[in-house]
């Protein structure tokens, strides 16, 4: 739908460290990249750089943009444009900064900011995922289509968006998490402590008795064998991080009856995550009267994977005697739903999630 779309929106991944500028038309870039040092520690500066980069990316732009939109990390109000709150890498916003209504200010235009999860699940939702697994569907001959999404983001922390029938879920206070959910193993702190990068490197050190500090990557390499190290604390160490993950996903799918999908640096370690991820989201639960159920009331499917795809795609459908008379109905007993890694990479589709999140609103 917006890959054909001739409006151009800017774009901004805001990192602590840095900025990166460009601006989207038809759901690609069309700007080279710009990056400055974000100088977070000083709000004047950081402001000053912010309105900086998109004057330059506007100056390469061959029409007027209608929109500014981007992710920002961290706590926001995000539907009124003000940042604040508790910002680890952000330090001169904690006590809130009207930053939207600042840029308005500045060029006259539209302002779209959103959390990076948030902008990650509506571009897999519109140019990504979702639409491949449908089209993937008819092509088997299947007949259901999916309209929910959970997009994840493995990396710094757990992060997630929502998608609702086509739409972004903001909630009523910008505020759809999961990272704050209770750890599997440890339900007094947060799951994040056991699915985020931090939570591979302190796995490993403790399982591994290794205190130097290894990179995440370090870790997988070991995993592979391809660098020394305890290669069974590296693999349990991804399996914890996939337990923990997929304790949080089953409580989040189970409320959204949504499909799944998950991007992020991290996600290149999936081949030692996805095992115990999956084992959570299809484990057993039981009644006090004896009775058997699944955690997840969906079957769950692993939609990288071509054989599990088609029985996702083609499996069910039966006729149903209509009780009294000759009729029979079409019914499909077997709820399903499925998880997916992101094949566009978490920085592009917050960027187009980014773009469709302002033509969205710019529509409305």
């Amino acid at each position: 739908m917006y890959k054909t779309d001739k409006r151009t929106v800017v774009t901004l991944d805001a990192g602590g460290t840095n900025f990166v500028f460009s601006a989207m038309r038809g759901c690609e870039f069309i700007v080279d990249p710009i990056t400055k040092p974000s100088n977070a520690h000083d709000l004047d500066l950081c402001l000053a750089t912010m309105a900086q980069g998109f004057e330059e990316v506007m100056s390469k732009l061959d029409r007027q943009p209608v929109a500014i939109s981007f992710a920002f990390p961290g706590p926001a109000d995000y539907k009124a444009g003000i940042i604040g709150g508790y910002l680890p890498n952000f330090p001169s916003f904690r006590q809130g900064v009207a930053l939207g209504q600042f840029l308005e200010n500045k060029f006259g235009m539209p302002v779209f900011i959103n959390n990076d999860g948030d902008l990650f699940a509506l571009g897999e939702a519109t140019e990504g995922v979702l639409p491949h697994i449908n089209r993937r569907i008819r092509e088997l001959g299947g007949s259901k289509q999916y309209h929910n999404l959970l997009g994840y983001t493995f990396g710094t922390g757990l992060g997630i968006g929502s998608v609702i029938d086509g739409r972004l879920n903001t909630g009523n206070n910008s505020c759809v998490e999961t990272f704050c959910l209770p750890h599997k193993g440890r339900p007094d702190i947060i799951a994040e402590e056991g699915a985020s990068i931090r939570a591979i490197k302190r796995y490993y050190s403790e399982f591994s008795g290794d205190r130097r500090g290894l990179t995440p990557f370090d870790i997988f390499k070991i995993a592979e064998g391809t660098e020394p190290g305890d290669r069974d604390a590296a693999t349990k160490s991804f399996a914890m991080f996939g337990e923990v993950a997929g304790d949080a996903f089953a409580s989040a799918v189970t409320l959204t009856d949504s499909l799944i999908v998950v991007g992020g640096g991290l996600t290149g370690a999936m081949k030692y995550i996805r095992p115990a991820l999956l084992k959570e989201l299809r484990a057993d639960m039981a009644t006090l009267g004896g009775d058997t159920l699944k955690r997840v009331q969906m079957q769950v499917f692993d939609l990288d994977d071509p054989d599990e795809f088609k029985e996702f795609a083609t499996a069910g459908s039966q006729k149903l005697k209509v009780y009294g008379s000759d009729r029979t109905v079409d019914y499909d007993p077997i709820k399903r739903t499925g998880i997916a890694v992101s094949t566009l990479g978490a920085s592009k589709a917050i960027s187009i999630g980014a773009y469709v999140y302002a033509l969205q609103n710019i529509e409305l």
